[in-house]
């Protein structure tokens, strides 16, 4: 189940939050409970992908982004995720995580988030492409920024995101396009 009272108590927290100029790091603070694991006893990776929602809605509250979509009647997506996972987060850690805008092109905005444990490492890394909706479709992110009140020209994306972009402007869709061989049959398999 999604985990919507941690959303809900994450959105107090933020209530009288300062404003969150785009770019600047959002930090919210969580714990790893029973029901975060996996069969390893360990935070199951699909979640993390899951909590990552608690940091970026907080950030989206904070630059004024959730009100801007409620007040058009906008929704937000993601696109596509790319993530590394370097240490294990086990039961009851607690992690920081730390969620910024780090750019935009003419269709998505990109997000970078990261998990901290409480020794210093870092748990995990991710870097959301995400959309702002609406009924006739994608938003531009420069008009989303404009009407946030922030420069609509986007900052230089790091060159390692650029990549990431032009890999998957490369990537072909829909996936799996090859013809897939015919299930042997059971006569086949006794054979063989």
């Amino acid at each position: 189940m999604y985990p919507f009272f941690r959303l809900a108590k994450e959105m107090f927290l933020v209530r009288n939050a300062a404003p969150l100029p785009t770019g600047e790091v959002s930090v919210t603070r969580h714990i790893c409970w029973p029901w975060d694991l996996d069969m390893f006893a360990e935070l199951n990776n699909g979640r993390v992908l899951t909590l990552y929602d608690l940091g970026r809605m907080p950030m989206a509250r904070r630059s004024g982004l959730l009100a801007l979509m409620k007040r058009e009647g906008w929704g937000f997506a993601v696109a596509g995720t790319m993530v590394r996972y370097r240490k294990r987060v086990k039961l009851f850690d607690r992690i920081e995580m730390r969620s910024r805008v780090i750019g935009w092109d003419h269709r998505f905005m990109y997000l970078e988030q990261s998990m901290w444990k409480s020794d210093g490492d870092c748990a995990s890394h991710a870097v959301f492409r995400t959309a702002v909706t609406s009924a006739a479709g994608m938003i531009a992110p420069a008009r989303v920024m404009d009407l946030l009140g922030q420069p609509s020209v986007s900052p230089e994306l790091p060159d390692w995101v650029a990549k990431w972009v032009e890999a998957e402007d490369a990537r072909p869709w829909p996936p799996m396009q090859e013809p897939v061989p015919a299930p042997l049959t059971q006569a086949e398999e006794n054979a063989a």
